[in-house]
């Protein structure tokens, strides 16, 4: 059985375990006030944490509306000047367990941190003594999926949102087109998907989300505290659109599709005659579809698009973004093209390239070395590739994005993000077997502050993390720095 201290991930800001334990039984509740009844989202989340402790210990806790010794009380009375928007507090002691917050997201993480500091074995289910306040260092804590090169069905994103919330990440950036597919359907424009949407790396059998699909995803999402980012990228890597739509291509042939796994061949043209309605149809309907704050625009690898047009392009889905009340974000090429405030630019490879961004951007830090996904482990691994290196959970965890980037520290990072692309990457047994326990890495580098981290104290609670998702059935790699 583990140690309590060595259940909890991410590492909270302010952890003190105390002597002695809270029993659970089944005469503990669940207790919400009377007021909070008829929150959708405080009540979902007394509904999930029903079913965790039942998965942890057994119970089936009963919920009601005043609390009594040795309940567990979810109450929305937190200070929001010191908890913020995901902060909480937990108390546990011999008279019950309290999670106070100022928000319904931030009762959300202090249940998952409850959950954690449950033994998850029968013969035991109780609760240690402890006092937490905790709040993350970042607001964005992401991981992208590449539904693009392989795609992956509705099911499997609902699964992965709900593995990837158990270590606090709050965004999912959805990277919906490529060379390779086209992975949502766009009202009025049926080859997208039709023909864009048919195949995939090394003629995989394709697929594609309806509007409902999608609206299933982003709700589930939101169900966990997740923010769904969606991605089209542009205005290279986007072949499937090239082949779906004749109008699109400067001569008004489609090229063929594309199966391989190169990058920096294609590109979107301004003086092609659908190029203008097409950007504002796709990015309209995204952005009505989605009622997170942000879309991604991709903006990366477009080797193919002269200098000065990559600029217009740009500046063109810049506008059409913010035509849509969003926030636009992309990959740190977009900073040689004239950002507007507020626009995110993801860090992945070249520092000087993102530096260029003027002094009112903000950043996601998504270094390749240590955050790539489809990287392998170690290099007697068979899955992934090694571009970037081998990315064991050491690697995974041991790095500062406020270190990244000259100049560049919190006050002007949004947050962290892991990539996973998919070139190489055929089955949901894949994308789990590298993005766990991987994930969690990411997870407290971007929760915790970094003078509390370090990886001695680290590993004991990735090794739990690990045997816990493994005995929920999860595929993940094995790593021998956890033995």
């Amino acid at each position: 059985m583990s140690e309590p201290e060595h259940r909890v991930v991410p590492l909270p800001s302010s952890f003190e375990l105390r002597e002695g334990s809270l029993p659970i039984t089944a005469l503990t509740r669940i207790v919400i006030a009377d007021e909070h009844e008829h929150d959708h989202q405080h009540d979902q989340t007394v509904n999930h944490l029903i079913g965790d402790v039942q998965r942890a210990t057994g119970l089936h806790l009963a919920r009601i509306a005043t609390a009594a010794a040795g309940d567990i009380e979810l109450r929305l009375d937190g200070d929001p000047g010191q908890l913020g928007p995901e902060g909480y507090a937990l108390d546990i002691d011999e008279h019950g367990a309290t999670v106070r917050a100022a928000t319904p997201h931030g009762v959300w993480n202090g249940t998952r941190t409850l959950v954690q500091l449950l033994p998850h074995t029968p013969v035991d289910t109780s609760l240690p003594f402890a006092h937490i306040v905790d709040r993350p260092r970042y607001e964005w804590r992401g991981v992208m999926l590449d539904v693009a090169r392989h795609f992956f069905g509705v099911d499997q994103v609902l699964r992965f949102i709900e593995l990837i919330a158990r270590c606090k990440l709050n965004r999912l950036h959805l990277h919906l087109t490529d060379d390779q597919g086209w992975r949502i359907a766009t009202d009025g424009w049926p080859a997208l998907t039709g023909v864009g949407g048919s195949t995939g790396v090394s003629g995989s059998a394709g697929g594609y989300f309806t509007r409902s699909d999608y609206a299933e995803i982003v709700a589930h999402a939101a169900r966990h505290f997740i923010t769904v980012v969606p991605e089209l990228d542009m205005p290279g890597h986007t072949n499937a659109a090239l082949a779906s739509i004749p109008g699109l291509n400067l001569d008004g042939i489609a090229p063929p599709a594309y199966t391989g796994k190169g990058v920096g061949f294609s590109s979107l043209r301004l003086a092609a005659p659908a190029t203008r309605r097409f950007i504002s149809d796709v990015i309209g309907q995204l952005a009505a579809d989605t009622p997170g704050h942000y879309l991604h625009i991709g903006g990366d690898e477009a080797h193919a698009t002269d200098h000065a047009e990559y600029r217009q392009l740009v500046e063109l889905l810049q506008h059409e973004v913010r035509r849509h009340h969003k926030q636009m974000v992309g990959w740190e090429e977009i900073a040689n093209a004239d950002l507007a405030a507020g626009s995110i630019v993801q860090h992945w490879l070249q520092p000087d390239v993102a530096r260029r961004a003027p002094p009112d951007a903000r950043f996601v830090m998504s270094p390749a070395a240590h955050t790539y996904l489809d990287m392998k482990h170690t290099p007697q691994c068979t899955l992934g590739r090694r571009w970037a290196g081998f990315i064991d959970v050491d690697t995974a965890y041991d790095w500062d994005p406020a270190t990244l980037i000259d100049g560049i520290g919190d006050d002007r990072i949004a947050g962290v993000e892991a990539p996973l692309w998919t070139e190489k990457v055929a089955t949901f047994d894949d994308v789990q077997h590298l993005c766990f326990p991987r994930l969690a890495c990411l997870g407290e580098v971007g929760w915790t502050p970094q003078h509390l981290r370090n990886w001695s104290g680290f590993r004991p609670r990735l090794a739990v993390h690990a045997e816990r998702l493994a005995a929920i059935g999860v595929p993940l790699y094995r790593s021998a720095l956890l033995d």
